[in-house]
This record gives C-alpha cells, structure tokens and sequence, in this order.
C-alpha cells in the first residue's frame, strides 16, 4: 500500500463514496465555501496544491477555477475528530470563491425568519463565466 492509499483510508467516506470539504482562508479565516470530494479529488488537491472537488451535478472533478480563474491554492489539508469532513486552508485566487460573484458562499443571513444577502457581488457571474 502507497502512502496515498493509507491516509485516504483513514478518511470516512460516505456510502457514495465523499466526503464533505470546508474551503477557509487562510488569512482572513472567512469560510468560503462547502463542496465535496472524492478519493481521487482528495488525492489531486494534495498533488497539485490546488483545490479539486467532486461535481455532484456534473458527476466529474473539477478543479477550483478552472472555468473562472478563481483559484484556490492548498496551504493545509486537516481532517476532523471524527475523520469524515476535511477542511483546507486556502488562499483564494481572484477574491471570488462563489459561483454567485461573491467573495464567499456563505452570504444570506436568517434575520427575522428571512435569508438576506448581506454580501455585493464582486462580479457578475455572467462576466466571469462566458
């Protein structure tokens, strides 16, 4: 067994075979987003220093900005307490980690029984995806 094949055995997969992945910068420490990965996706983004995620969608990997030059470059890889929900520290490419335009996925607030975007968005999704 390669040293690959033993840490990402001690990842707990879900019975689709992912595992969920928490993208937070390393500076400012803001999460920027929630994806997925798989084995494969999980060993890439430890190879190549960039982010690659599982598409649920797409069924297919995808490397963070491959489409929108927004980037994220792999500064560490942890692994929760429980071993099934991986967080990489990021420095994000672009200032946009959000399909939206924005600079984090997490941009609606539930105030008063209400989700308000408190977030602009930086640019339009329509300018960054052609």
């Amino acid at each position: 067994m390669n040293n690959y094949e033993e840490w990402l055995n001690q990842v707990v997969w879900t019975k689709e075979g992912l595992v969920p992945v928490i993208a937070q910068d390393i500076n400012s420490g803001r999460v920027m987003m929630l994806a997925w990965m798989n084995r494969e996706a999980l060993a890439a983004t430890a190879t190549k220093g960039k982010a690659v995620y599982w598409s649920r969608s797409r069924e297919r990997l995808w490397v963070k900005g491959e489409m929108s030059g927004h980037e994220q470059i792999v500064k560490e890889i942890r692994l929760d307490c429980d071993n099934d929900a991986v967080l990489l520290l990021i420095e994000q490419r672009g200032d946009i980690a959000c399909h939206t335009g924005r600079e984090s996925c997490f941009f609606n607030v539930l105030n008063e029984g209400e989700w308000n975007s408190i977030d602009p968005v930086i640019k339009a999704p329509e300018e960054i995806y052609n």
